[in-house]
């Protein structure tokens, strides 16, 4: 089964310009490590620091961070990686993708990074391979929400509305991630984990 497709909702709210105001990418980064110390590895908390730490900074330094997230986002929107989504996560419609990607996002850079370039790496994470048993989903909506809520917290006023939105990538290489020999194929590693092996 495809998975219903459409415009991400957080697509239709992006903020920042192309000079990337206010916050450099290691920057951005930096302040999601800063949050994940202490957080005990769930993405929740560190969605909570998060907002801490960058309702401290200055508001245009929260814009930044709006915008560097919103380039992650587009960078992240990618067939595979949603397909590997659907084999963890059990199912993952086009919000629950988003929500994945905001827990991939909390887990910091190089394993974020490392996700998009190759989704199958996933199956290495201790985690994830538990969740082969154990069943956990794994969503973030509020890392998602951080920057918005940093900005308000900091304001008492909603950020403003960009002018420049940063492009979504279409996709058009669906395949059906019900397909157990295509993921087997594209996801070796989490295949192995999370689909049923074949009837002799």
């Amino acid at each position: 089964m495809l998975p219903h497709r459409r415009r991400p909702a957080w697509a239709a709210a992006s903020v920042g310009s192309a000079r990337l105001p206010g916050m450099r990418t290691d920057e951005f980064w930096q302040l999601i490590d800063d949050a994940r110390s202490g957080a005990g590895g769930e993405a929740d908390a560190v969605a909570a620091r998060a907002v801490a730490l960058l309702s401290e900074r200055d508001p245009e330094e929260i814009v930044g961070y709006a915008h560097h997230q919103r380039r992650v986002l587009a960078a992240s929107y990618r067939v595979d990686l949603w397909g590997a989504a659907y084999l963890i996560n059990g199912g993952a419609s086009d919000d629950g993708f988003e929500y994945f990607r905001g827990w991939l996002m909390a887990q910091g850079r190089a394993v974020f990074a490392r996700a998009v370039a190759e989704p199958d790496s996933l199956a290495e994470l201790p985690r994830v391979r538990a969740a082969a048993l154990s069943g956990e989903e794994f969503e973030c909506e509020p890392m998602l929400a951080v920057p918005w809520d940093a900005y308000r917290k900091a304001t008492a006023s909603e950020m403003p509305a960009d002018r420049d939105p940063v492009p979504v990538p279409d996709l058009n290489d669906f395949w059906d991630f019900d397909d157990e020999e295509e993921a087997r194929r594209r996801l070796p590693g989490l295949a192995a984990l999370f689909v049923e092996p074949p009837q002799e």
